[in-house]
């Protein structure tokens, strides 16, 4: 599915959150999510030195949003911030993690992900990013 001025305006509101929180080792990862009804809550994910406790930048986006009473979600994305070292300075969209693809399917059944294809980004049910999802 191709994607609309607000969802470039929501990879904008990950790149910026990112661009200003960005820490080498600490910060890497941005979100941001977007309710059905209309408002961006951000994010950036907290690494650990034990990686089992860090938290993906998706997780606290939605956790935010959920703290103040949104929980109609409706399009979510990822950014990348490069490591000091790399030559492309680029902030990137990046694909949800396996964990992430749960989390964010259990809070919203039928929310978009912006992906990035070859040289345009598009969006993709959470579904169709893990078919046969467990189930109790």
């Amino acid at each position: 599915m191709n994607i609309e001025k607000v969802d470039l305006e929501l990879i904008e509101a990950a790149q910026n959150t990112i661009r200003s929180l960005y820490k080498d080792g600490k910060h890497h990862i941005g979100a941001a999510v977007r309710t059905k009804t209309g408002k961006i809550y951000t994010a950036v994910h907290l690494e650990a030195y034990i990686g089992r406790v860090s938290v993906c930048a998706e997780a606290i986006a939605l956790g935010k949003a959920i703290s103040e009473g949104e929980d109609d979600f409706a399009t979510i994305v990822a950014v990348r911030h490069p490591d000091p070292t790399e030559e492309d300075q680029t902030i990137e969209v990046v694909s949800p993690c396996g964990i992430c693809r749960e989390l964010i399917s259990d809070y919203g059944a039928d929310i978009q992900v912006i992906l990035k294809g070859t040289n345009h980004y598009f969006n993709k049910n959470i579904q169709q990013l893990l078919p046969d999802k467990y189930e109790r």
